[in-house]
């Protein structure tokens, strides 16, 4: 059995700066809450647990005082540092920089266009923790919209400022621009900001070449990554015999007739280490 790991795949640099935060500041102490799942993996947040990290949900920090949080890479809305700081919690902020700037565009374009009852329009998952962050910086007053359908939900005689979550599919975002575009009444002001991480959509021609050259995919990512998501329907799109799994004990034998070769790849969430521990279960179940 043929059995290659994807050298691209893994961390981004957001999500090893907020890692090595974590472990940086747990040599130091017993304990150090996490504002939500350090990174949408769960074998890796499993793993930072057994060191001392406790991952709390926006409603306990907000019952906390006194302590130290570390803000992960999705960022967070101004009322959680605001609240940090009325109430001694000392922020470990690992915001991703692409994330941080992407947060102050959005404030910036709400600042401006509110006077011109300007609407600021983001594309990304509702409920998602750099949404939120990102919405924060409007006072909770963005139109976030999901999908291509959601364009409707824009008013056609107002200034639009559109904007990305990060880790979207760029395609998918250059067809919502381009209805946006087509929808708002002539003479209406629109800006199309395309804030989608690169660290994401430069893997997609790479990856479009490594998932072809295998007879099987097995893409390891978290069930919450979004970038995961969008990553492995790439790989699926290429290879239909691609498979994603969160863990080894989701692998099926079945899986595996026929097969010769398997290329393994991963998410911006996943780290190494999961994917060399799938690639040395199938050495051990098929040599």
């Amino acid at each position: 059995m043929i059995v290659e790991i994807d050298n691209r795949s893994g961390f981004c640099f957001g999500v090893i700066n907020a890692i090595k935060a974590a472990e940086d500041e747990l040599k130091e102490t017993k304990r150090l809450y996490c504002l939500g799942d350090i990174v949408h993996n769960g074998m890796e947040v499993e793993r930072l647990e057994k060191m001392g990290l406790k991952s709390i949900s926006k409603e306990e920090f907000f019952t906390l005082s006194n302590c130290k949080v570390l803000i992960r890479a999705h960022g967070e809305p101004p009322e959680t540092y605001a609240y940090a700081q009325a109430n001694n919690i000392e922020l470990i902020d690992a915001t991703c920089p692409v994330v941080l700037t992407l947060q102050e565009k959005v404030k910036s374009s709400y600042s401006k266009h509110a006077p011109q009852d300007g609407q600021v329009v983001i594309y990304g998952k509702k409920g998602h923790a750099e949404i939120e962050g990102l919405n924060g910086q409007t006072s909770h007053n963005a139109i976030i919209i999901e999908s291509i359908a959601d364009v409707d939900k824009i008013d056609k005689n107002r200034p639009v400022s559109l904007y990305s979550q990060t880790t979207k599919r760029i395609e998918d975002f250059h067809e919502i621009a381009k209805k946006v575009k087509e929808t708002t009444n002539p003479g209406v002001p629109v800006e199309i900001k395309d804030t989608i991480c690169r660290q994401v959509s430069n893997r997609v021609p790479y990856l479009t070449k490594f998932a072809g050259r295998f007879d099987m995919i097995l893409f390891v990512a978290g069930q919450k990554s979004s970038n995961g998501q969008y990553l492995y329907t790439i790989c699926k799109e290429v290879n239909p015999k691609s498979h994603r799994i969160s863990r080894i004990e989701e692998i099926k034998k079945e899986w595996f007739n026929e097969v010769k070769s398997v290329g393994i790849c991963g998410a911006t969430s996943t780290p190494q280490w999961l994917m060399d521990d799938v690639a040395a279960w199938i050495h051990s179940n098929f040599e």
